[in-house]
């Protein structure tokens, strides 16, 4: 008998202890290789009792977008596990006709009454990330929490942050967020029904036992949320299993009450945070400016800095606006794109022109904080309307739409009001003026005179600055730039001196005007001898033989007005007295500025103080920015002789009236 050398009996028994694995795989395994044929498997079996999948009736559209140009209709993608040669009888099968959902990536589907659509999130296509470790950064650094959010502080992240994500991502378990927006619901017939639509409906389960949760499912094993004027959103903790839901349209949608009858949603499930998020409870982060009978101004809160935007040159937000009462918004008041679908300014389906509404970012108050502001014209007048402000970080002006962004689907804010004036009253709005750039409120006009607020606007600007002209050919005299042993102060600048100079001047030489039938207290009537707008009417002459013979009551604050404006009766929210004290404090003795004491003659009518009760929101008195947001300032208790502030080069201003 031959004998093997080392060499060849290692390899022998290597070649034996092969077949030998490869006989005792085949005999615990007997693997099945998938053909072609399986990946087409039948949809969901039968009706569910009246319930039907979407898959067999509406096919999948769009992109995940919601846009309704961007919606084309394509066939749905069918889950399918990527298990190699393993079949899924040992891993584990999805059912058929099951959505498969990746992180951050949304889809659209259409579904008719009593059709569902079910998909699957799985664990393993995320294993080995962080909890919050998204793909990509949100342009907009929206805040996971959503009272945060809410209140539109944006910045960026802080060492504390950073941690604090470290923690997450180490963390061994993760959440995941399951989101979803009705962008299109049924459609009333005009004039012949108030009905809502029903909302929809998501069933979530993250049980082996129910892969298919629904109506039919076990109640035990699936959590039901049911859509909040469009929206909903769902958060559960993901370990090794995959998470089933299922999106159900209502079975019960009568053709007699609506036109149609189909629903269009979108839905995203992301490890990050809510893909489309909604905050109906906290502050809105938009502010009403001001109105008249057709325009409004409205700007939101303080804006910072984002990693995407950080020099917040371009307007992080968007505006939806609609009738207050408009029923055509009822059921996806809280959908970034049913709001998009269906708003009567900012909505696809809009017959209103383009530039109604036209958004810039700007520096207001005092502080120069950066804000966002909506100017909207055209408007109905003595019509309520409501705001709805809105971010869509995946929609950032110069990017186009992309998956895998966490947030991407948009944040939307609570709902809040406001409502246009009379027509034939004596304010009208006027904004982005080139000198007074803080003013931004109703003034005193008439149609009239001047063809539109723009040109009235400048009038009162182009005024402003000829004063503000003066006023500096005198401050040249002042030692601006003298060693501080000359210097008329160590604690206030020439500079210090202008600005309080143009703050006081902007706000008494372009006043801020309310229509004559507001009755609050702090109000100052004006002009109240001359007829209102239309010509007709009169001042109550019981009025006019009580204050009749008070310049102050009988004439606009400055003559100029009457002369050139010749507006009809007005009330007037008064300057804050500490517009004068503050320049008082800044400027040179020299140049002998005085201001009048409360409670001396005069002072009533010609300058006006906050009110600092908690909680008060009226604007009480004018200063920058005062439509915006209340100023910490207070009255400085200054002592001055004198009764009146007297304006340079002739007194051209008469400031108690």
């Amino acid at each position: 008998m031959m004998q093997l050398s080392p060499l060849q009996s290692r390899l022998a028994a290597s070649v034996a202890a092969s077949f030998i694995v490869l006989a005792i795989y085949l005999f615990l395994f007997s693997p099945q290789f998938a053909f072609a044929a399986e990946l087409s498997a039948a949809p969901l079996d039968g009706v569910l009792h009246g319930w039907t999948s979407a898959l067999d009736e509406a096919p999948t559209i769009g992109d995940g977008g919601s846009d309704s140009e961007d919606i084309k209709s394509r066939a749905p993608p069918v889950y399918e596990a990527e298990f190699g040669l393993f079949d899924r009888s040992v891993m584990g099968r999805a059912p058929s006709g099951v959505i498969a959902l990746a992180n951050n990536a949304p889809k659209n589907t259409a579904l008719d009454p009593g059709n569902l659509a079910s998909f699957v999130f799985e664990a393993k296509s995320v294993a080995g990330r962080g909890d919050g470790e998204g793909s990509n950064t949100s342009p907009l650094e929206l805040r996971s929490d959503v009272h945060e959010a809410a209140q539109g502080s944006t910045g960026l992240k802080s060492d504390d942050d950073d941690s604090s994500e470290l923690e997450r991502r180490q963390s061994p378990t993760k959440t995941l967020w399951i989101s979803g927006n009705t962008c299109i619901q049924p459609e009333r017939k005009p004039d012949q029904t108030t009905l809502d639509p029903p909302q929809l409906t998501l069933y979530v389960s993250t049980s082996k036992d129910n892969t298919t949760p629904g109506p039919m499912a076990d109640k035990k094993k699936q959590d039901v949320l049911v859509f909040n004027e469009g929206a909903v959103m769902y958060n559960t903790t993901l370990s090794g299993d995959d998470v089933y839901f299922t999106i159900v349209a209502p079975p019960k949608v009568a053709s007699t009450d609506f036109d149609t009858t189909t629903y269009n949603v979108n839905v995203a499930a992301s490890v990050d945070k809510s893909y489309f998020s909604y905050d109906a409870d906290s502050e809105p982060n938009v502010f009403w400016v001001d109105s008249d009978s057709g325009a409004t101004l409205m700007a939101t809160g303080e804006l910072k800095p984002t990693k995407d935007n950080p020099a917040l040159e371009r307007p992080p937000y968007t505006m939806f606006v609609f009738k207050e009462g408009d029923i055509s918004l009822n059921g996806v008041r809280n959908s970034y794109c049913g709001l998009k679908e269906y708003s009567l300014i900012g909505g696809t389906r809009s017959r209103l022109p383009a530039d109604t509404m036209t958004t810039r970012m700007a520096k207001r108050g005092t502080d120069s904080i950066t804000k966002q502001e909506f100017f909207l014209n055209g408007l109905n007048s003595s019509t309520r309307y409501t705001a709805v402000l809105a971010s869509d970080p995946n929609a950032t002006p110069g990017r186009k739409r992309a998956d895998n962004v966490p947030g991407g689907g948009g944040f939307v804010f609570r709902q809040t009001s406001f409502q246009t004036s009379d027509t034939g009253g004596s304010c009208y709005l006027i904004q982005n003026l080139a000198f007074c750039d803080q003013t931004q409120y109703r003034v005193p006009g008439n149609k009239e005179k001047f063809e539109n607020a723009t040109a009235l606007g400048k009038f009162y600007d182009d005024y402003a600055k000829e004063m503000y002209d003066n006023f500096d050919k005198a401050l040249q005299q002042v030692q601006c730039d003298a060693p501080n042993t000359s210097k008329y102060s160590l604690a206030r600048t020439c500079d210090d001196c202008k600005e309080a100079y143009k703050n006081w001047l902007c706000t008494v030489s372009i006043p801020r005007c309310e229509e004559f039938s507001n009755n609050a207290d702090w109000l100052q009537p004006r002009n109240i001898g001359a007829p209102f707008p239309d010509g007709k009417t009169k001042m109550d002459p019981n009025i006019t033989a009580t204050f009749g013979n008070l310049k102050a009551y009988t004439g606009s604050r400055l003559p100029r007005i009457d002369e050139k404006v010749q507006p009809g009766p007005y009330k007037e929210v008064l300057p804050c007295d500490y517009l004068c004290y503050d320049i008082v404090q800044s400027c040179a003795s020299a140049m002998k500025f005085t201001c009048p004491l409360p409670g001396k003659l005069g002072f009533n009518v010609s300058y006006g103080q906050q009110n600092t009760t908690a909680g008060n929101t009226d604007v009480t008195c004018n200063y920058p920015g005062s439509a915006h947001y209340k100023s910490g300032a207070a009255s400085v208790a200054v002592s001055m002789s004198g009764l009146l502030m007297i304006a340079l080069l002739g007194g051209i201003l008469s400031l108690i009236v």
